[in-house]
């Protein structure tokens, strides 16, 4: 009778943590996409959402405008997106930030850059060109992983070549702008973690989970950088 219970609790709680013994494959290869909102973008989102007052004026976001939509809403005058690809339809913006192609200074008020760098070799090359594009005054909205497992979809076209410490990215925004110009907050702890690098997603974890912090555990990094203006 105890072995049919086991067996029903189980089935009805699929779990890696079961019996306390940790399993050595994922329950989602995908971040958990497929079974709700992944932890990693429910962090990006409330990174977002506590900087919307600098989703303004004339705005950039790679690959889509989805963030420029939900968070700018009527402050923005103009969404353009940006792209590596020249095939990619909806991009207003052809260019590479490791190289600078395509990339005009002074452009737009803000540029929303989620889940970017970490794919691109040449990180000081493109946090360069990425305060670059910024009018004077403009702000650069980025989240890079800090614990996190291969996409191996990125990996396989572009590679994956970075994660993050606050301490490491700030040291790589530092070499553009002073260090007054930098806001840096960090989210996730060791629960979260733990359940996001075996493909949970958020609505398994409580509110509470959630939103305890520990430093020690950087699972989402995401800074605020302002461009200085110009001085006469």
């Amino acid at each position: 009778m105890l072995n049919k219970f086991k067996f029903i609790i189980r089935k009805l709680k699929p779990t890696v943590f079961y019996q306390n013994k940790l399993t050595t494959k994922p329950i989602s290869k995908v971040f958990g996409l497929d079974r709700g909102l992944p932890i990693d973008r429910y962090y990006i989102e409330k990174f977002l959402a506590e900087n919307k007052q600098f989703i303004k004026g004339v705005t950039l976001e790679i690959a889509e405008s989805t963030y420029t939509k939900k968070f700018g809403e009527e402050k923005v005058k103009k969404a353009l997106v940006f792209n590596v690809k020249k095939d990619r339809s909806k991009a207003d913006i052809i260019g590479n930030l490791a190289t600078g192609e395509g990339i005009k200074e002074n452009l737009v008020d803000c540029f929303i850059m989620t889940q970017t760098i970490p794919f691109i070799y040449d990180i000081h090359s493109a946090v360069k060109n990425a305060v670059k594009i910024l009018k004077p005054g403009g702000s650069l909205l980025v989240t890079v992983p800090g614990i996190t497992q291969i996409s191996r979809y990125d990996m396989s076209r572009w590679g994956q070549y970075w994660s993050f410490t606050d301490l490491s990215l700030r040291k790589l925004f530092e070499e553009v702008v002073p260090a007054s110009c930098i806001n840096i907050k960090t989210y996730g702890n060791v629960k979260v973690a733990a359940y996001f690098l075996y493909g949970f997603a958020k609505h398994e974890l409580t509110q509470e989970e959630l939103e305890y912090h520990d430093p020690n555990y950087q699972l989402i990094i995401g800074v605020v950088v302002k461009k200085p203006t110009l001085r006469r």
